[in-house]
């Protein structure tokens, strides 16, 4: 078997080898993508992408035309694209374009975070993943940079439920850069905030000192540093000394947002309905979500859409800084099948 050689900046519990199979700590095993293995090995620049948004973000086929376009702009930037999921019990790091389909077409796929990843690997489960459980298997195979629309976070009323996103827990532990449009803004934004900061999560601005309030260009709350371009985010990463996240918080332009006053007008019908509905835990996130794009006539998803683009370049511009390796354009051209 053909073996690729390591940079020095991969896990050592990483094999990277001419097939696709990578071991974690934990002997669950992992598929990597060739392409994806062959980027790594050669210190190319390499973005992971999450499945939730294909699986339960958008409607067909709007999912799946707007996965392949994040691949697009990330091969565009001089990188390789590793959207993350589960195919029948397996993690990949690195869907192909039918797996890809068959995330974005099939019905009922279960929405995975890091706790559901076992039962559904032993039930031979397909699944999409979440922010939390992308970073973890992105980072288990030594991807620096990870793209996302929000993040998960605390939930309003939390005192009473308890209920936070293992989004914050993850990343208090997993050493990878997240370039985001903050936190999604129908949560606790300020609790959130306090949460990651206890669990030591370094939180930047991209070029403002504002905390993105994604739908939203400013969240009312306050960054304590920030970079002003993709090579000053790089230098924050790779100076991290702990292994935790960092969160790069990239605000949506303010001619792009959602109106403010409808935001909050839909945000508050919205809870209500939650509270009336009875609606509780990882329901509750999809469910304003979805009364957001029926009330919002459709704005709330263009926003999304567009951030998430956004987002993905500027995950791109960060990878292909920390790159080690020298881009060229035979190397990224070509998906795989």
């Amino acid at each position: 078997m053909n073996r690729v050689t390591r940079p020095a900046w991969v896990p050592e519990h990483v094999t990277l080898a001419g097939n696709i199979d990578v071991m974690s700590p934990t002997n669950t095993r992992i598929r990597l993508a060739r392409e994806v293995a062959e980027a790594l090995a050669w210190g190319q620049p390499v973005v992971a992408l999450e499945s939730t948004l294909i699986a339960h973000g958008l409607p067909q086929p709007d999912n799946l035309v707007l996965a392949r376009e994040l691949e697009a702009i990330v091969r565009s930037e001089g990188g390789v694209p590793a959207t993350v999921g589960m195919i029948a019990g397996e993690p990949v790091v690195g869907l192909t374009n039918a797996e890809l389909e068959r995330i974005a077409t099939s019905s009922d796929i279960p929405k995975l975070s890091v706790r559901d990843l076992s039962p559904a690997a032993a039930r031979g489960s397909d699944g999409a993943t979440t922010v939390a459980s992308t970073a973890l298997l992105a980072s288990r195979v030594g991807i620096r940079v990870f793209a996302t629309g929000g993040l998960g976070g605390v939930h309003r009323e939390a005192r009473d439920t308890w209920d936070e996103s293992a989004d914050l827990t993850t990343l208090g532990r997993t050493p990878i850069g997240v370039v985001c449009a903050g936190v999604k803004s129908i949560l606790d934004v300020g609790a959130t905030l306090e949460r990651l900061e206890t669990l030591n999560v370094t939180v930047i601005g991209y070029r403002t000192n504002r905390f993105s309030g994604f739908y939203l260009n400013d969240s009312g709350f306050a960054v304590d540093w920030s970079v002003d371009s993709p090579k000053a985010a790089a230098e924050v990463i790779n100076a991290q000394i702990h292994d935790g996240g960092v969160v790069i918080g990239n605000p949506v332009p303010v001619e792009e947002q959602l109106d403010p006053e409808l935001h909050w007008r839909v945000l508050n019908e919205g809870l209500n309905a939650v509270r009336e509905q009875g609606i509780r835990g990882k329901a509750i996130t999809p469910f304003l979500l979805d009364y957001f794009r029926v009330h919002t006539g459709g704005a709330s998803v263009q926003v999304n859409v567009n951030l998430v683009r956004s987002n993905t370049r500027l995950a791109a511009q960060i990878a292909a800084a920390l790159s080690p390796g020298v881009v060229t354009p035979s190397s990224t051209a070509t998906p795989p099948a």
